[in-house]
């Protein structure tokens, strides 16, 4: 069992920017990495991300909550959250 960890997005471990429409702080834990997204108007996943993916859609599984504004979300099946 891992030990409890605490760590602050004030000094992320990394940061990835997006070109032209915010970025993601990341910390890591022992468990995997939790990251704060900062999402500027006109992002969008395909337009921001899909490049440097490089697949058409995120395959990563993510825990999300929005503190501010809202975001759509489109499944591969083209459900909509």
């Amino acid at each position: 069992m891992s030990e409890l960890q605490s760590k602050n997005f004030t000094a992320p471990d990394e940061v990835r920017p997006f070109p032209d429409h915010g970025h993601v702080d990341l910390v890591n834990l022992d468990s995997r990495p939790v990251g704060l997204g900062t999402f500027e108007a006109g992002w969008r996943w395909s337009n921001d991300v899909k490049p440097l993916a490089g697949t058409d859609s995120c395959q990563v599984e993510h825990i999300g909550y929005v503190l501010s504004g809202r975001m759509k979300v489109v499944m591969d099946d083209g459900r909509e959250s």
